[in-house]
């Protein structure tokens, strides 16, 4: 006979703690400084307007969202404070995103108090600042972007192009952790397309999945792909790329590379393509493709 695991009224309490902890760290502060507020002060809607494009600022969590107007309204039936942690705020007349080193700008914000989610409709562009000396900034354009608060995760959706120093990936989706650097691509339909630019050609890279971090410069892609290294092509079910060394190691079953203009073919359960020797040979050490070192926050 299984015993029931109800849960205990000590985890019960921890868990609506935890809740309510959520609720209270989600709930927006909106400053007018160089603006005014009118509405209905019980029920709302609360209107800010300025004349400045950051003369109205909101703040939740480690993020700032700055514009010329914000509304801010609670659900129907309930007060304005009644309402806190259901509310929604909409920003409008330009609207600046800050956190960290993160900077995003479009015309549209809709933030919800209950999601933790601030979404930002485009053409909507986001830059972000190198961590340190020698490393890279990242850029992003896409149709939208939203920002979790409970975290430091963006997602770009809808014809997002993410450049990082001299990579560049195009998706339909890019999950992006800000401070680690971690960027995922995926798509509806089709293939990643990510391409790194080098003095004697492009690099290209095609998969419906590749992950990569722009701090360390090192992807991996998964679901059937494709490196292209001028005149060689390489397939298989998966590769790991550094770019430090400049090589990839491709895993199929077999994989195959051919030099289309020297005729060359070569086949084998793991592969080494050197980019910066274009160079291509059976790699006969023991490899794992190293998933938990690209793993999501959660996964």
């Amino acid at each position: 006979m299984k015993r029931s695991r109800a849960l205990t009224p000590l985890l019960l309490l921890m868990l609506a703690v935890l809740a309510l902890a959520a609720a209270e760290s989600r709930v927006i502060k909106i400053s007018y400084e160089d603006g005014r507020r009118s509405g209905n002060l019980r029920n709302g809607p609360w209107i800010y307007e300025s004349n400045r494009e950051d003369g109205i600022v909101g703040t939740v969590g480690e993020l700032k969202i700055l514009a010329r107007k914000a509304v801010l309204e609670a659900p129907e039936g309930l007060s304005m404070q009644a309402a806190e942690g259901k509310r929604k705020a909409t920003f409008e007349g330009g609207v600046t995103v800050l956190r960290g080193r993160l900077t995003a700008r479009g015309p549209h914000l809709v933030y919800s108090e209950e999601t933790g989610l601030g979404v930002l409709a485009g053409p909507a562009t986001m830059h972000q600042e190198p961590a340190k000396e020698g490393e890279d900034p990242v850029d992003v354009k896409a149709t939208e972007m939203s920002f979790d608060v409970d975290t430091d995760i963006s997602t770009s959706s809808g014809q997002v192009e993410l450049t990082n120093g001299r990579q560049r990936g195009r998706a339909d989706h890019v999950y992006y952790e800000e401070e680690r650097g971690l960027a995922v691509f995926t798509m509806n339909e089709g293939k990643v397309e990510l391409v790194r630019e080098r003095k004697d050609g492009k690099l290209v890279i095609h998969a419906p999945e590749v992950r990569s971090l722009t701090r360390s410069k090192k992807l991996i892609a998964t679901g059937g792909v494709a490196l292209v290294d001028g005149d060689i092509t390489t397939t298989g079910d998966a590769l790991y790329y550094d770019d430090a060394s400049g090589e990839a190691i491709v895993v199929g079953t077999p994989a195959r590379s051919e030099n289309a203009s020297e005729g060359f073919k070569t086949s084998g359960g793991t592969l080494l393509h050197n980019v910066n020797k274009h160079r291509v040979q059976v790699y006969r050490k023991p490899f794992t493709l190293p998933l938990e070192e690209f793993k999501k926050v959660g996964e």
